[in-house]
């Protein structure tokens, strides 16, 4: 069945293809969060612990929000492990183990790249795609990274 919300197929798939990105980056910073949660050790290790674990459970959580909404779009959603990597502005560190301090340095850098992104994205969104919708959900998006990042650099300051 077509959808009718009032965006055209062709603004439909832009906003389904700022999601995508979106959601290979959500999906790529949870398995690095996840790795770290794994592999934290130190004076420190329990509360890092317990942060990336908090962290980790927020991503699961927008991954399926995302994921969602390229559904109420109609849209197909991808989830493959190559895809979301082909997709991802947020890189992956393959047998690398970093410190504690070096764990938030780069999880930092992740939220930073990922708020980078959305307000790149809520712009094509609202602008051009003309999703209102998509826009604000991205909006609140990267607020919790805005939190997230904040609460990091709270560790390294």
């Amino acid at each position: 069945m077509k959808t009718n919300i009032g965006i055209s197929e062709k603004n439909l798939k832009g906003s389904a293809i700022l999601l995508s990105s979106v959601l290979a980056n959500e999906m790529t910073l949870y398995i690095k969060t996840r790795k770290f949660h794994w592999n934290v050790a130190g004076e420190s290790f329990m509360e890092l612990h317990k942060l990336f674990e908090n962290q980790y459970k927020q991503l699961e959580e927008s991954i399926d929000e995302v994921a969602e909404r390229i559904g109420k779009l109609s849209q197909p959603t991808i989830g493959t492990m190559s895809e979301f990597l082909n997709l991802s502005a947020v890189k992956e560190s393959p047998g690398q183990y970093a410190s504690s301090k070096e764990m938030l340095l780069e999880l930092l850098k992740d939220h930073e790249t990922v708020i980078i992104q959305l307000r790149k994205d809520i712009e094509e969104s609202g602008t051009t795609n003309k999703d209102a919708g998509t826009a604000d959900f991205f909006t609140g998006l990267m607020e919790q990274h805005e939190t997230t990042a904040w609460i990091i650099r709270r560790y390294l300051n």
